[in-house]
């Protein structure tokens, strides 16, 4: 049965391509209108990905907002009511994903990380809940993007994991702080963007795999869309990864 969350409005932060636009498509395919935030895409991709959603005959607007600066993130809320009116669905998707040696890692790179992938979300979940708070009926829904990386470790990007840690207790915190208008849960992504793999490489990866398979960013967008749906979720996450958190933490996939 398909899922239908038709006026909804949702903010899905790094919108603009990857894993967040097939969020944000799966989304519009349920009939939300989307906010489609972005920071470093070109003008052409966000102008395709904004008409591609737009196809679906919902709504969609872009917006830019750098994540890393904590003065942006009101400005983009800002914007997401001045557009829309209201919010129903935050996303955070938004994410650098940093490779480096763990003893090589500098106070540079790794403040990058935790304040994207951590601090913003944080920020981003206060200023939300209060605009959710002014919906007609007040709540709403928040899905953070956790990784794989958050469970197992990576040594080529421990502080990437550890921001992803990070994102899964805030997710439980929040769940429970905003709790009962607004339900926060998380879901973890496993091998799903085949990136900068060979073929080879990628369909090796899958046949380890308790399912032999990889999967596809559209997985992770239907996740999504359920969590937003289910009205008896919160503090909850959703392993879309083929399986691989049954095989943690011998099978520690740092994988491009």
């Amino acid at each position: 049965m398909k899922i239908d969350l038709t006026d909804k409005v949702a903010l899905v932060t790094g919108s603009a391509r990857r894993v967040g636009k097939a969020i944000a498509l799966a989304l519009a395919d349920a009939g939300v209108q989307i906010a489609v935030h972005y920071n470093g895409s070109d003008d052409d991709t966000v102008r395709d990905t904004v008409q591609e959603i737009k196809s679906k005959g919902v709504k969609a607007v872009s917006m830019q907002a750098d994540l890393s600066n904590p003065d942006e993130i009101p400005l983009l809320i800002d914007a997401v009511k001045e557009n829309f009116g209201k919010l129903d669905i935050l996303v955070n998707s938004a994410s650098v994903f940093p490779t480096r040696n763990f003893m090589d890692i500098t106070v540079e790179e790794w403040n990058l990380a935790m304040n994207v992938n951590l601090r913003a979300p944080f920020i981003l979940t206060q200023h939300v809940a209060r605009l959710m708070q002014q919906n007609e009926i007040p709540g709403g829904a928040i899905v953070n993007i956790c990784d794989q990386g958050a469970f197992a470790p990576w040594p080529k990007r421990s502080h990437h994991g550890i921001s992803k840690y990070g994102l899964w207790m805030l997710t439980q915190v929040s769940a429970v702080s905003l709790a009962p208008q607004i339900r926060v849960n998380a879901v973890v992504p496993g091998p799903v963007l085949k990136a900068k793999m060979s073929d080879a490489e990628w369909q090796k990866l899958g046949e380890e795999l308790p399912l032999r398979k990889t999967g596809q960013a559209e997985d992770v967008g239907r996740a999504v869309v359920y969590l937003c749906s289910e009205s008896f979720l919160t503090g909850a996450k959703i392993e879309v990864n083929g399986g691989e958190h049954l095989l943690y933490p011998t099978h520690a996939s740092d994988y491009d």
